[in-house]
């Protein structure tokens, strides 16, 4: 395949440069901490989106949730501002969003 990498193998680099040991962390928890999601523009990506954070951050709202249409309105952008409450919490809501089909890249 050259070097062009797959998106599968651009998740799996994500997840592996993100172990880095708690003591080591520059967040401190728990704290409001921002997620940049994009995917393709759907009817219900906002949503779906919503639902599965909520699942890692049970106190998020649509109130902590920013839209984005792409210039060409082909793309949506999502800021969401979670509250962080530990490394592990983040990870897994890192992984969640990255490998949900209806999302393009995780910020």
């Amino acid at each position: 395949m050259g070097t062009l990498k797959t998106e599968r193998q651009r998740n799996t680099l994500s997840h592996t440069a993100m172990t880095i040991p708690t003591e080591e962390s520059l967040i401190e928890y728990p704290s409001d901490f921002p997620i940049k999601v994009v995917g393709i523009l759907h009817d219900e990506f906002a949503q779906t989106i919503v639902e599965l954070v909520v699942e890692h951050d049970p106190e998020f709202h649509a109130g902590k949730l920013e839209m984005r249409p792409s210039s060409q309105g082909k793309y949506l952008s999502l800021t969401l501002t979670v509250r962080a409450t530990s490394r592990e919490q983040l990870d897994n809501l890192y992984r969640a969003l990255s490998s949900h089909e209806k999302v393009k890249f995780v910020l």
